[in-house]
């Protein structure tokens, strides 16, 4: 979808709305956590987020990757930087074909930096002169198809002598087919808000998005003014001084200057926000929270999980729950079904689902996942690496880039009392019956609904402790399971193989919707993957130590478990029940014992 549409349904509503910028890493380790940072901001509802595009366009292929995977996976419309100063022409002809075939729609189109030492253009390095020219090149060439955003310098590109001609250039942007500007960082709202003025005189007529970079840290903040050439009213100055030389002082300073400035932005007038992140997160999302911005549970959580805007999956409304902390392994290993969810929940009989791509990877470098979660040497060790991760002490582990999501929180010390127990906890949601969509731990979907929730645990668990626990599963008259090894070797004491809804909702005026499920060909097919995690793990330690011998260890001989408590009415407590009075280090005993 073309954002101009969006910003203006969000101002014929006379709501704020909100975007995000981010720059691709250099790094394949930086890219995996940059994915990470981007799912979890946009739980905080951006309308789009843009990826910049490097110098003479050495990132184009990057750039285009992470927009398109943005919109894919996490389901948030993607705006592609394209710099035209020092890039062949076949490059950006290429890039742009590409984004169509991807289904990337938003292009900013912008001049970029001349080449060092280079004052004026050099055709020698480009087919475009001024970002103008490659506007008029997009629409010329793809009509409508792209909705094409501009860049704006409030206090001018090089400085106060320019902001006129500037002015003039964004009229001519526009002019040439430009849908959106998008401005400059700046500090001096009053400043921006008269060159708002001065450009509707002149004729500008589209949307204009303030840029609002949060102050980070002093040195950076200094090098960031002047390399823009912006001015900063002198009691932000005063008040930086003091603190300068203390991080976090400055970050709290910085949250607050961007909360006051976008206070006042808003009554000027302005209802659309466009945040430099540099990557970071903790700052925007504090001013939005400060601001009471957070959006409602509807327009995030359409879904218990975020639809993709991939063109092929928009029918898509039911997917298994065991991918739900790696969207992208799900939607990589889908991407090739042809329909969603119709064909093929319709008969689990006939899977399709792909080879990993790349494989199983820790999202950590070696050394800080051992810094995260030590070196075991134990399985006890193992199990408190876990117990540590349920009770909010860790931010990740193999399984989940993300902290335990809202919902499983409520069941935290229930989580970790059994994974402290040896029932390693991988995935979890506890009962619900009957809560508003809008409940901000359980809610999801259209307003003025309920929403429905069976109890499920997802484990690994050792041999020993699971030959105790399965004759109380198959007593448990409303407990379904499935059980198995990375080799094979499957108990379950499910009669069919067809899915089993545990998420449903039901909704003013629609059909109920069963949009998370259970089923056995999905189980075995995540298990793979599942248990390829311990040996990621165990890649971060030497080959011939005594943590990864562990490691693999567990991943050869335990089981993944997954059990669902069909009887929704029951208390989250019933279905850690089963586990009492069981655990890895009492089974292993009795069973020496034997």
């Amino acid at each position: 979808m073309k954002i101009i549409d969006k910003i203006n349904r969000a101002l014929e509503d006379d709501r704020c709305f909100w975007s995000f910028e981010y720059f691709p890493p250099k790094t394949q380790q930086g890219v995996m956590n940059l994915y990470d940072r981007i799912e979890r901001m946009c739980k905080l509802g951006p309308l789009f987020i843009d990826v910049t595009w490097r110098w003479g366009g050495k990132s184009s292929d990057l750039t285009l990757e992470l927009c398109a995977n943005s919109q894919t996976v996490y389901g948030v419309e993607a705006n592609m930087h394209m710099t035209c100063t020092n890039t062949n022409f076949e490059l950006i002809k290429g890039a742009l074909e590409q984004a169509k075939e991807q289904g990337v729609q938003n292009i900013l189109a912008l001049r970029g930096d001349l080449p060092h030492g280079t004052a004026e253009h050099d055709p020698s390095v480009g087919e475009f002169r001024y970002a103008e020219d490659l506007v008029r090149y997009i629409r010329r060439t793809y009509g409508d198809y792209f909705c094409i955003s501009v860049a704006a310098y409030p206090e001018g590109c090089m400085g106060p002598d320019d902001i006129e001609r500037d002015i003039a250039f964004l009229k001519a942007k526009q002019d040439a087919g430009a849908d959106i500007a998008v401005t400059q960082l700046f500090y001096d709202v009053d400043g921006f808000l008269a060159w708002v003025a001065r450009c509707r005189e002149a004729g500008v007529t589209m949307p204009i998005l303030p840029g609002i970079m949060p102050i980070q840290n002093y040195k950076g903040f200094q090098r960031m003014v002047d390399l823009c050439r912006i001015s900063v009213p002198q009691e932000i100055w005063d008040r930086l001084e003091p603190i300068k030389d203390d991080d976090q002082a400055i970050k709290d300073y910085g949250i607050e200057v961007a909360v006051e400035m976008i206070r006042k932005l808003r009554a000027g007038g302005i209802r659309g926000f466009h945040f430099y992140t540099v990557n970071l997160e903790r700052s925007t999302r504090m001013v939005l929270e400060r601001l009471g911005l957070a959006p409602a549970v509807s327009d995030v959580r359409p879904l218990p999980w975020k639809p993709s805007l991939s063109s092929k999956r928009a029918g898509e409304n039911v997917r298994p729950i065991f991918w739900r902390n790696h969207t992208r392994s799900y939607i990589k290993r889908t991407e090739l079904w042809d329909e969603f969810p119709n064909g093929r929940w319709g008969d689990a009989r006939s899977p399709a689902f792909g080879e990993l791509v790349h494989g199983v990877q820790v999202r950590h470098a070696p050394d800080e996942a051992v810094g995260k979660w030590g070196t075991p040497a134990s399985v006890a060790d193992v199990c408190a690496v876990f117990a540590r991760f349920c009770r909010g002490e860790l931010d990740s582990l193999p399984w989940s880039d993300t902290p335990l999501e809202p919902e499983s929180v409520v069941i935290r010390e229930l989580l970790a009392h059994a994974n402290s127990r040896g029932f390693l906890t991988i995935n979890s949601q506890p009962s619900c019956n009957g809560a508003p969509s809008s409940d901000k731990v359980h809610g999801w979907g259209p307003a003025n609904g309920f929403v429905y929730k069976k109890a499920y645990l997802e484990f690994f668990v050792s041999p020993h402790a699971l030959r105790a626990l399965l004759p109380r599963l198959d007593a448990a008259p409303t407990v379904t399971y499935h059980a198995v090894r990375k080799s094979g070797d499957l108990h379950t004491n499910c009669a069919e193989d067809s899915p089993n809804a545990v998420t449903w909702g039901v909704f003013p005026g629609k059909e109920i919707l069963q949009p998370t499920i259970v089923e056995r060909v999905s189980f075995l097919a995540w298990k793979d993957e599942a248990f390829d995690f311990w040996n990621a793990w165990a890649r971060v330690y030497a080959p011939d130590s005594a943590a990864a011998a562990l490691l693999t260890g567990i991943a050869d001989e335990w089981y993944l478990v997954n059990i669902v408590e069909n009887n929704f009415q029951k208390d989250s407590e019933s279905i850690f029940a089963l586990l009492d009075g069981l655990s890895h280090e009492q089974q292993q005993q009795q069973q020496q014992q034997q």
